[in-house]
């Protein structure tokens, strides 16, 4: 379990530096990545912890919520690119 923990912290420290990097980002491109990694960095923490606890519903949560974050970050391009392929 010592693995988990130090995953959790590696987590917890990227949504942090994703979310400074959100409000700070200089371009939209840098904010729109930033808030992909906040994402998937968020729906690995929820994962790590239910791992942690040993719940093992919380990973119907982090698929459903995977499939959502992955919808927003092709939205999220398609309008950074205004809709052009």
């Amino acid at each position: 379990m010592i693995a988990v923990d130090i995953a959790i912290v590696g987590c917890a420290v990227a949504l942090l530096v994703s979310a400074y990097q959100v409000a700070r980002g200089p371009e939209p491109a840098d904010r729109v990545v930033a808030a992909d990694l906040l994402t998937f960095s968020l729906v690995a923490l929820v994962a790590l912890v239910g791992t942690r606890l040993g719940r093992a519903g919380t990973f119907d949560v982090v698929i459903v919520a995977t499939l959502v974050a992955f919808l927003a970050a092709v939205s999220l391009s398609r309008a950074l690119t205004g809709g052009r392929r």
